[in-house]
C-alpha cells in the first residue's frame, strides 16, 4: 500500500524519483525500492514524505482511506466483466486503486481488472491488477481486455489483420492465438473494453 500510494502521489505532483530522493537526501534507487515494496523508509522519512505531498502519515501507510490532498482518482478493480452489463453497474468490485487525477483529463475513464489464469504469463501473473483505460479500439499489439461471445473479459494482445479480421494473442506459447473474421466480430461479438496502461503487482 505504501509503495503504490507513494508512486501515485509522486506522479500526481509530477515529481521524479530523482527529485524526491534529493529532497529526502536518499538515492533514487531507494525510492524505487520503496515503490516496488522491497523496502520501507524509517518513520522520520515517512513523515517528511507526508509533508512534501501534504498528506497524513496514516494515509501513506494505508491506515486512512481519505486523501486530504488533491489530484487522486480512485478506480474500481473488477473480478470479472460480463457482456451486456454496463461497467458502472458491475457489483463485483474486489478493491480500489488510486491513479493521478490528471489521467482523467479529457473525460478519460479507467478501471482495474484482476488477472486470472496464465495465458499472459510471464508478463502478467495470476492475481496481478492491471489498470485499463476504457476504449473501444486500440493500436496494433496493445494489451487489452476483450469480451468474446458473451464470456467474461479476457486479457490478450490485439492484432488487426487484412480484411478487417482481429487476432487475440496470448503471450504464453502454451495457448494458441485466435483470429476472428469481420462477420464473427459482429455476430459473437468481439468487443474491446480497455487498454492496459499500468500493471500493479503486490510483492506479498
Amino acid at each position: 500500500m505504501f509503495g503504490q500510494r507513494l508512486k501515485t502521489l509522486r506522479a500526481a505532483h509530477q515529481t521524479s524519483q530523482k527529485d524526491l530522493a534529493a529532497q529526502l537526501y536518499v538515492s533514487p534507487q531507494a525510492v524505487g525500492k520503496w515503490e516496488r515494496g522491497e523496502a520501507t523508509p524509517n518513520p522520520e522519512t515517512i513523515s517528511k514524505i507526508a509533508q512534501i505531498f501534504n498528506v497524513s502519515t496514516d494515509y501513506l501507510l494505508g491506515q486512512d482511506m481519505i486523501q486530504t490532498a488533491e489530484h487522486i482518482l480512485r478506480v474500481p478493480v473488477l473480478g470479472q466483466i460480463q457482456a451486456g452489463v454496463p461497467m458502472e453497474a458491475i457489483e463485483d468490485v474486489l478493491d480500489w486503486e488510486e491513479v493521478p487525477a490528471s489521467w482523467g483529463s479529457g473525460d478519460r475513464q479507467y478501471f482495474g481488472l484482476r488477472v486470472k489464469g496464465d495465458s499472459m504469463y510471464p508478463k502478467y501473473l495470476e492475481g496481478d491488477t492491471v489498470i485499463l483505460q476504457k476504449e473501444k479500439t486500440c493500436d496494433n499489439g496493445d494489451d487489452c481486455a476483450v469480451l468474446v461471445n458473451g464470456d467474461a473479459a479476457t486479457l490478450k494482445q490485439v492484432f488487426f489483420r487484412d480484411g478487417g479480421a482481429i487476432e487475440l494473442r496470448p503471450i504464453n506459447p502454451a495457448y494458441p492465438p485466435r483470429t476472428y473474421t469481420p462477420a464473427e466480430i459482429e455476430s459473437l461479438p468481439v468487443q474491446i473494453l480497455g487498454i492496459v496502461v499500468e500493471l500493479r503487482r503486490k510483492i506479498k
